[in-house]
């Protein structure tokens, strides 16, 4: 049996006739630029996840960048993130000339320990930037009160996280800005790349909107320098097709995810995924630990037929573009074993029951 980790044509199969019309109708147009859809879908996305204004750009990286130009974090500033991400969320503190400061995880959900959070913070800390990893809000209720109490801004890194909620409130929309990423594996995946930046304070939103259109308005006066991170009009449209069946998706993400839980239970060579009794996970991945004998499943598991990844193989303070940060191994534990440990198995939403249980019975045999 072929399980892959992830199957777009199978959703694509379900809608293609809407992307077409939708696709259709931007070519008609032909507003391959700041298209009525993109407006749409920042209006479509502002309403679901409950904040004030959504501002389209050009990917999930360019969200989180464009973001911290409009809090002005720049030169000798220190942004206090994870080392255990993806490269973006680090990758975006670096380019504005700002300092990432790492901090440790949760071994239970792997996003950032709020607990270590104020321990990191100098007289140079501008802004925090929690992961919502793998689909899941990191505690947000410590990390916005010490980010309060130290006047910080808190950017959400949600790129993996449309849709979650923590205690009720959707991923993206609790801190000063959000970030969102279409990445085509992304639970609302694009036909490309593109992302959204959320916001609550609309004059943070209008300078994001002047930064993806190279700080222009009107067209040829520039009142700041920004870039070209706009959201093409084509991505757009496809995404505003697809936002009506995120919801049912990401049940469906769960659903697997349930069984999965289900028929691992009592396994002890395996540890499942922990949501938090107050969160809801979309599942954007499906990571379980398996200790030292990790990558000898992964190669198993490809051997027979199940695709797999490591999310992710190391970690950012290890990285060789990172080394004058002066971290070493050994600095954040957590985050180290993860790297080590974990793996992510299929869990997209037209998965069967049938391939699910393959995919158990296959690691259960090989680390039995």
């Amino acid at each position: 049996m072929k399980v892959p980790l992830l199957d777009l044509k199978a959703q694509y199969s379900t809608i293609r006739g809407e992307i077409a019309a939708a696709i259709e109708r931007v070519l008609e147009s032909q507003q391959f630029i700041n298209g009525p859809e993109v407006k749409q879908l920042e209006e479509a996305l502002a309403a679901y996840s409950g904040c004030t204004r959504a501002v389209g750009v050009s990917s999930g990286t360019d969200a989180l960048l464009a973001s911290l130009m409009a809090l002005g974090i720049g030169d000798n500033d220190e942004v206090i993130t994870v080392p255990y991400t993806f490269f973006a969320t680090v990758g975006s503190i670096w380019r504005t000339g700002a300092r990432p400061v790492f901090v440790d995880i949760e071994p239970e959900t792997f996003n950032i320990d709020p607990r270590l959070i104020e321990r990191a913070v100098t007289e140079r800390t501008k802004a925090l930037i929690p992961v919502h990893l793998f689909g899941q809000c990191a505690e947000m209720d410590p990390i916005l009160s010490v980010a309060s109490k130290h006047g910080l801004a808190v950017v959400e890194d949600a790129a993996q996280a449309i849709g979650a909620t923590h205690k009720g409130r959707k991923a993206g929309a609790m801190g000063t800005l959000g970030c969102l990423s279409f990445f085509p594996s992304k639970n609302l995946g694009g036909l490309g790349d593109g992302g959204m930046v959320l916001a609550n304070d609309e004059q943070l939103a209008e300078k994001v909107a002047l930064i993806r259109q190279h700080g222009s308005k009107p067209k040829y006066y520039h009142r700041l320098v920004g870039a070209n991170f706009r959201l093409d009009t084509l991505q757009a449209a496809a995404l505003l097709v697809k936002l009506k069946y995120l919801d049912m998706w990401s049940a469906k993400r769960r659903g697997n995810a349930r069984l999965y839980d289900r028929l691992f239970a009592g396994f002890e060579a395996v540890k499942c995924p922990v949501v938090r009794e107050h969160n809801v996970s979309i599942y954007n991945q499906y990571v379980i630990r398996v200790g030292p004998r990790r990558n000898a499943l992964l190669a198993h598991l490809k051997e027979n037929g199940i695709g797999t990844e490591i999310y992710y193989p190391l970690c950012l303070h290890e990285q060789e573009c990172f080394r004058s940060l002066g971290y070493k191994r050994g600095d954040f534990p957590h985050s180290e074993l993860a790297a080590d440990e974990t793996l992510a198995l299929p869990v997209y939403p037209e998965l069967t029951p049938e391939q699910i249980e393959y995919v158990v019975a296959t690691v259960k045999g090989f680390l039995s």
